[in-house]
């Protein structure tokens, strides 16, 4: 019998947030991979639970190396639960390639679920929720970030972003730069914490008020666009090329292109035809 992998959900901020479920787990698990073995030893000491298994460091930097050492605890029939500084594992953490080899390898793959930064400034915002995105953490170079924020100008889903306190001031600038002044955002600081807030606004007042110096974990929520460009025929083309470069099927990169742009299908399809045989 293969053994189990639990990817488990830590608080963000407030204690209270953990539950019955995860003491057990930890308290329970054959070995604990955690992205900073400090922060759980206080995380269980805090919140008076016993780890009885073995605890690995488990982060971006060894995350490679360390994944078939676990993959082969789990095909021996141990349980191995995976917790990262906060919040769930695998979303902007490690996680991914362990649950991936762990799936190949045939092990049973479950979760407890947690608090999460991504759905806690969703939910904050008082922008649109019923679509997003989660963007990650924007490139530190402003070249790279500019680049990124043009190929999300045209997003019309709710955009969350991820953003170190030093780089939230560039980062809001470059926003307002590329999405325009007046794109309604939100700034969330420090989620569940004693100080925790939440700016809303338009992106240019909020790069100005970042300016003066921002502490804490930020979050920042950022409304999609109102409507999506209109694409030439060439540019819708690229769009269904670019996917299937990436490995899409025709027929689905048309299909989704189509969508991403609000234009019929057949509109995509004549433009892939005309691209192929520009002198039809």
């Amino acid at each position: 019998m293969s053994g189990r992998l639990i990817l488990a959900g830590t608080p963000i901020g407030d204690l209270g947030d953990a539950t019955p479920r995860l003491a057990r787990v930890l308290g329970e698990a054959d070995a604990v991979a955690a992205e900073d073995t400090r922060r759980l030893r206080r995380l269980t000491s805090e919140l008076g639970i016993a780890v009885r298994g073995r605890v690995t460091s488990f982060f971006e930097g060894n995350e490679r190396e360390r994944t078939p050492e676990l993959v082969g605890a789990l095909v021996e029939g141990q349980t191995v639960v995976v917790v990262t500084d906060a919040g769930m594992p695998s979303v902007s953490d490690p996680g991914y390639r362990l649950v991936a080899a762990a799936i190949e390898a045939g092990v049973e793959v479950t979760a407890v679920p947690g608090p999460s930064a991504v759905l806690t400034a969703l939910a904050l915002s008082g922008l649109p929720v019923d679509r997003f995105s989660f963007e990650g953490f924007l490139p530190r170079k402003p070249g790279e970030r500019g680049r990124t924020l043009s190929e999300l100008k045209d997003e019309r889903r709710t955009m969350v972003f991820f953003e170190a306190p030093h780089r939230l001031a560039q980062s809001l600038e470059a926003m307002a730069e590329v999405f325009g002044a007046d794109r309604r955002i939100a700034v969330c600081r420090e989620l569940t914490k004693t100080y925790e807030e939440v700016k809303r606004g338009p992106v240019g007042e909020l790069a100005d008020w970042a300016a003066a110096g921002v502490r804490g974990e930020i979050t920042v929520v950022v409304a999609g666009a109102d409507k999506a460009r209109i694409l030439t025929p060439a540019e819708l083309a690229a769009e269904v090329a670019t996917d299937e470069e990436a490995g899409t099927p025709r027929k689905q990169a048309i299909s989704d292109v189509a969508k991403r742009y609000g234009v019929p299908k057949r509109t995509v399809y004549d433009a892939v035809l005309a691209a192929r045989d520009p002198g039809k």
